[in-house]
């Protein structure tokens, strides 16, 4: 057999091709398609996919940003929710769309615009000018060149122009405004009879059997999640200043090197005439300038107690020449270099020589001086040891954070290693959840975490993350070092895991039993305002007791009325009056009583202004219609596979089920 294949080696090939090739369609192609089309396709514009790699980088981006816009207050649970990856991917879809759209028109952007957008832009402008320079300096610090940049917002502004002209074209209806603008400001006079839950509480009861019925009816709202009793550490600027002592030598070492501070360094009162010379100016003029301020110089070292006159006459700086030449009060360094040295080398009622700056020639005066003062050190001795005792703190807090850092990682299963080493405290609190803090009465355990002095840095989303993590949460591992601040970290562990659990009844009693009381009254006083309010419909004629004082509202200025009273108020026909509504305001219920009703007063420019914004809201309308419009022109499809990024799986049969 072996013989018959090595001499007939050719014929043997050629039966293998002949076997293997249909195989290979039948099969092979199929798995090389499968092979190179694995990511999913969330969704198709016209025909194009957007893929969940798409998808995925463009959410990863969109976390990266609100975790540093918002720092420590970054919460995932929060923004990263099915809400948001829906409106995440709904903004690829529209991106994708219009760029579709003004490939599809040729929508361009000319050089000059182009050129326009970027020397409009304040990041690379230097003293209000295009900078060439600090253009390319930013840019640099993003990676990216000129070539590159500009490709990409040249690409931007032609999609752009697809919805432009419809924003800042779209005009609203003179009709509309106008009616608009009549039911925002139109005044209402109206009077007001409460009638409040708190005054029939009396007049309700709850036996024992309506709590225990309404507790087996509400098993899911008495759920408490699972609770975690956690420790910890908190390394802030208290705990590294614990025990510092200042040395008295410190505190008079560093009054001596910080007199100025504590005090007023010598300040002067000058006095100049100057004789001004303009920029460029040729050196017949110059000489010129300089002989009649010489000239001057000798005038009032003649006469000193005659300078303002002088000043007055002949000063050249309009500024101070009425004021006899007076520049006030001034410390050293306030002005710069020959005028600065010359003022505080001359003795009062002194002249100087000719002095010169860029501005031109001087003669100065020093008319009084005042000398340098500082407070005694008794007096400023508690804030020098304030002060050193930060300056050691922090030195010390840096210390003890690298110290902090190994320890946890070290000796990742307790706290005390590192609470012995560094001289700290192990805190403990109960009732920490994955979305906050429960309150006292549905928190498992001793210290509810709520009513700690540390709430607020418990609460703090990168802990709760960190508390929640699997390493901590069921490992019982330290966390990592949780940097809340420049001055503060925080260490964490779970010492206990309470799961999930509906409350006892003897626990929730008194809760459900206030709960029934005031859904009972507010029943009551709901029933005795509509009794009412049928009575005086009946005659709105007579005014009843118990109306409030007239008050006048409208839609912009409701006065402190809320939400549903306003619209009870507002909702009534302007004619005839009076007449009544009644309104559910929480527990309570409210009769309103309508007496007046009369055009709005309203300036040309707020007219002009709502004009505006409501032009522009309009435009926003046309835009979201046009865009639903395109959708179905170029064949948008939101596909099976979306729900699965939307819900955050990663499990294609997650979403099917």
């Amino acid at each position: 057999m072996f013989e018959l294949i090595r001499n007939h080696r050719r014929w043997m090939q050629f039966i293998l091709l002949i076997l293997i090739v249909p195989s290979f369609f039948l099969v092979g192609i199929q798995g090389y398609d499968s092979f190179i089309n694995r990511e999913p396709e969330l969704a198709t514009v016209a025909g194009q996919p957007i893929t969940r790699g798409e998808f995925d980088n463009a959410h990863r981006n969109q976390l990266e940003n609100f975790r540093q816009r918002l720092g420590s207050r970054y919460d995932p649970a929060l923004v990263d929710t099915p809400a948001m990856r829906e409106q995440l991917l709904n903004q690829l879809i529209d991106q994708r769309l219009l760029a579709q759209v003004a490939q599809d028109n040729r929508f361009s952007v000319s050089d000059s615009t182009l050129r326009n957008t970027i020397a409009s832009i304040p990041q690379v402008q230097d003293n209000g000018r295009f900078s060439p320079e600090r253009y390319r300096q930013v840019l640099a610090s993003q990676g990216m060149t000129p070539t590159m940049y500009e490709a990409g917002l040249r690409s931007d502004l032609a999609i752009g122009r697809v919805l432009q002209p419809v924003a800042e074209s779209a005009t609203a209806p003179a009709a509309v405004t106008a009616s608009l603008e009549s039911a925002l400001t139109q005044e209402r006079t109206v009077q007001l009879r409460r009638f409040a839950a708190a005054d029939y509480r009396t007049q309700v009861s709850v036996s024992p059997e309506d709590i225990k019925t309404w507790y087996d009816a509400n098993q899911q709202q008495l759920t408490v999640p699972e609770q975690v009793t956690a420790q910890y550490l908190v390394l802030d600027e208290a705990a590294a200043s614990q025990d510092i002592q200042v040395k008295d030598e410190d505190i008079t070492g560093y009054y001596e090197q910080n007199k100025n501070r504590f005090g007023q360094p010598e300040r002067r009162r000058a006095s100049h005439i100057m004789i001004q010379v303009a920029a460029g100016a040729s050196d017949a003029d110059r000489q010129a300038a300089r002989a009649k301020a010489e000239s001057l110089a000798q005038q009032a070292a003649a006469n000193p107690a005659g300078f303002a006159d002088l000043a007055k006459a002949n000063s050249q700086d309009a500024g101070s020449a009425q004021k006899g030449g007076d520049l006030g009060w001034m410390a050293s360094g306030m002005l710069t270099g020959d005028l600065n040295k010359t003022i505080f080398s001359l003795n009062k009622d002194q002249v100087s020589g000719v002095v010169e700056s860029p501005s031109g020639f001087h003669v100065i005066q020093v008319t009084d001086i005042q000398p340098a003062s500082a407070k005694p050190l008794a007096e400023v001795r508690d804030e020098i040891v304030a002060e050193i005792r930060k300056q050691i703190a922090a030195t010390r807090f840096a210390e003890m954070a690298t110290k902090l850092t190994e320890i946890v990682y070290d000796q990742r299963d307790s706290l005390q290693p590192a609470a012995d080493a560094l001289g700290l405290k192990i805190r403990s609190v109960s009732g920490i959840t994955r979305q906050g803090l429960l309150p006292a009465d549905k928190t498992v355990g001793a210290n509810p975490a709520s009513a700690s002095s540390d709430a607020a840095l418990l609460d703090n989303p990168r802990v709760r993350e960190s508390l929640f993590s699997n390493d901590t949460l069921r490992e019982k591992l330290n966390s990592g070092v949780i940097e809340l601040s420049s001055d503060t970290l925080l260490v964490v562990r779970a010492a206990e895991v309470q799961p999930q659990h509906v409350s006892p009844l003897d626990k929730v009693t008194d809760s459900i039993r206030d709960r029934l009381t005031n859904e009972r009254a507010a029943e009551a006083a709901r029933k005795a305002g509509e009794e009412a309010l049928k009575t005086w419909s009946a005659d709105a004629a007579s005014l009843p007791e118990g109306f409030g004082a007239s008050i006048t509202v409208t839609r912009e200025q409701p006065q402190q009325l809320t939400a549903p009273v306003l619209q009870a108020a507002m909702r009534l026909p302007s004619q005839p009056v009076p007449a009544y509504a009644g309104a559910v305001d929480g527990n309570d219920y409210v009769v309103v009583r309508l007496d007046k009703v009369e055009p709005g007063k309203v300036e040309a420019a707020d007219s002009e202004l709502f004009s505006r914004q409501l032009s522009a809201a309009w435009g926003d309308a046309e835009s979201a219609a046009i865009m639903k419009m395109l959708r179905e022109q170029y064949q948008v499809k939101i596909l099976p596979e979306a729900a699965n990024a939307i819900k955050g799986s990663d499990d294609p049969e997650s979403a099917a089920g």
